[in-house]
């Protein structure tokens, strides 16, 4: 198909048309800037305001068929390409952003994402998948690299993009039972410092604890509190300490002897590498059982942040998923934390 090509036109005659450079306007000892940038189409407002930085005539792409304009071209990849809880931003310079409507988990088909760019002249940009997101956050950016491109190759995007390829997934309130161990707690030798630190945080998940058990390290003690969670509806029980090799260290049998089945124990994350994966049959179905090393108390960011939006999301988290963890899992503990807007776990 035959590119467009310029043409010069009275100003009078250019509604509809598309500027090929950007026309500036200077106001002597104030501003000096454009007022209209390259790819504008021309509307009737636009008339008045061009003859007053004196332009009565225009450089402009001549319209082809089968062409589209980038603005128009980005908001039929945002239609492709977008799915639940996002809030398209108005084009600007042919591109337009995508934010989060809701707070969530951003989840995004990255195989279908990276065909999509390889179609040629059509790039779809986004921050990495699987992270928590609040609302307002922006997390693509869609637009086409000429100013006009040909309409097949959006047809061929449409036919190739079955389903939205990036959605925010909301997060449910859940009831959190929590489990500390450790017999310093559980003898009252030292105040427990868990509770408090996961309190905050599945309050800024949106979730509520429904309470907390202290046990000593006695597997029979452990398994049996975590049991209690199970039948009295929790959605998600964690127990904090006692994840290492040492002797007195009980936590991950008494895991498996509440009859949770273990997905995953370790993780190539740091913090958090002693963590444990599991789930279990409870009143509320099938419930995840999260093993919480010590490191989850003192690092803002760690394994906890990482692995719980994706189960308040309702994703089902597998051995194969925390292996993935690696690529990324490496926490710098920069001086000035800036979760959940890092790299870590990205």
């Amino acid at each position: 198909m035959p590119k467009p090509s310029m043409k010069t036109i009275h100003v009078q005659d250019a509604v509809g048309s598309v500027l090929c450079h950007d026309i500036t306007r200077i106001v002597p000892g104030k501003e000096k800037g454009p007022v209209f940038r390259k790819g504008h189409v021309v509307r009737p407002e636009d008339i008045e305001v061009l003859l007053n930085v004196g332009k009565e005539h225009l450089y402009v792409f001549e319209a082809l068929p089968g062409m589209v304009h980038e603005n128009d071209a980005a908001a039929r990849i945002v239609r492709v390409v977008a799915g639940k809880n996002l809030a398209a931003a108005e084009p600007h310079e042919g591109r337009i952003d995508l934010a989060a409507a809701c707070d969530g988990l951003l989840r995004i088909d990255v195989p279908t994402l990276n065909s999509v760019n390889s179609l040629g002249e059509i790039s779809v940009a986004t921050i990495h998948s699987l992270q928590w997101v609040r609302k307002g956050r922006a997390v693509a950016g869609t637009r086409v690299v000429p100013l006009l491109i040909e309409d097949e190759k959006l047809r061929r995007l449409e036919a190739l993009v079955q389903a939205p390829i990036i959605e925010v997934l909301p997060l449910r309130r859940a009831r959190v039972g929590i489990v500390t161990t450790g017999s310093e707690v559980y003898y009252g030798r030292i105040q427990d410092a868990f509770g408090p630190v996961l309190r905050k945080k599945f309050a800024a998940l949106g979730s509520a604890v429904m309470g907390q058990t202290l046990t000593s390290d006695e597997v029979p003690m452990t398994a049996g509190a975590i049991a209690d969670y199970l039948q009295q509806g929790a959605d998600l029980i964690v127990v904090t300490g006692g994840m290492s090799v040492d002797p007195d260290d009980r936590t991950p049998s008494a895991i498996r002897a509440a009859g949770v089945e273990v997905a995953s124990y370790g993780a190539p994350v740091y913090p958090g590498a002693m963590f444990l994966l599991g789930y279990a049959a409870g009143a509320a179905g099938r419930v995840p059982v999260l093993g919480l090393p010590g490191c989850v108390m003192y690092h803002r960011a760690s394994i906890f942040d990482l692995i719980v939006p994706r189960l308040l999301a309702g994703l089902t988290v597998t051995a194969a998923d925390v292996a993935a963890l690696g690529h990324g899992g490496f926490c710098s503990q920069c001086p000035e934390c800036h979760y959940p807007v890092c790299p870590f776990g990205k």
